[in-house]
């Protein structure tokens, strides 16, 4: 499979039964989708996640008349993840029950599949640490540090995110766990907005600074202000890799520099 850099262009033929053909045209770092209520931000963005198959696959679309232009164009694959924005009552309850762990939303349940993919990251990068420190170059123990500076910078945001609250990572568990005031909370004791916040940054972390595609619907949603207004940036400052593809209705969010990146959706509809 040859995976995308990113996507370099976006076409819907109809966005609703026969009406609205969209084409956009993306920056390859940050892409913000702004527009009234109902005027179709969600359905472009729910559009391209349903053309493309589980495991990114941009060349035979699952919904009819969408179409993604990948740079380099000759791409098959896309990584990509979506990140939304309401913590709601989790759907599959029966599913959790019998897993016996107690979640009681949908981003309870996206964190424990994130805790996951976290322990995987974790098993890679002590693979590649021990391969750099056999290999007895007179640099080894500088890169073995390079390679787990991604986690620590990821562990640093958590710990300043949520300093007003007391709440810190405790960097000696493999799982994510917080202690505030002497007590261990996991994940999914925390609130909304740190659940969204640790959502999207830890699903930003376990791409191991890969090239893909995040996308986003109103994430800023649980988010207060000064979160907003970090976002972008603690985005690319995780994976400087990483293609943004956002919608939101938040001022706070293109504060910090982003404005010349926001596209009005009557300006890609034809």
């Amino acid at each position: 499979m040859k995976y995308a850099d990113y996507i370099e262009q976006i076409e819907i033929d109809s966005l609703w039964s026969g009406k609205k053909h969209i084409i956009w045209d993306l920056d390859r770092r940050v892409n913000i989708l702004s527009g009234v209520n109902g005027v179709g931000k969600s359905t472009i963005i729910n559009k391209v996640v349903k053309s493309v198959s589980m495991n990114g696959d941009v060349q035979n679309h699952l919904l009819k008349g969408v179409r993604v232009k990948t740079n380099p164009a000759d791409a098959t694959h896309i990584r990509f993840d979506v990140i939304r924005s309401f913590d709601r009552p989790i759907l599959n309850a029966e599913t959790v029950n019998k897993m016996d762990i107690s979640l009681a939303t949908e981003l309870d349940w996206q964190l424990f599949k994130l805790q996951r993919k976290y322990l995987d990251y974790q098993v890679n990068m002590g693979n590649k640490i021990i391969s750099v420190l056999q290999s007895g170059a007179p640099d080894s123990a500088e890169q073995a540090q390079q390679i787990s500076a991604p986690k620590k910078k990821f562990q640093d945001m958590i710990d300043d995110l949520f300093k007003d609250t007391g709440k810190a990572i405790v960097r000696t568990e493999n799982e994510i766990r917080f202690s505030q005031i002497g007590e261990t909370l996991v994940p999914y004791q925390l609130s909304s907005g740190e659940k969204q916040m640790l959502a999207i940054l830890l699903t930003v972390l376990v791409e191991d600074s890969l090239p893909y595609v995040l996308f986003m619907d109103e994430p800023e949603v649980s988010l207060h202000i000064d979160w907003q207004q970090r976002l972008i940036d603690l985005i690319l400052e995780l994976n400087p890799n990483v293609q943004i593809i956002l919608t939101t209705h938040s001022p706070a969010v293109i504060m910090n520099g982003w404005m010349d990146h926001v596209t009005e959706v009557s300006d890609i509809t034809s």
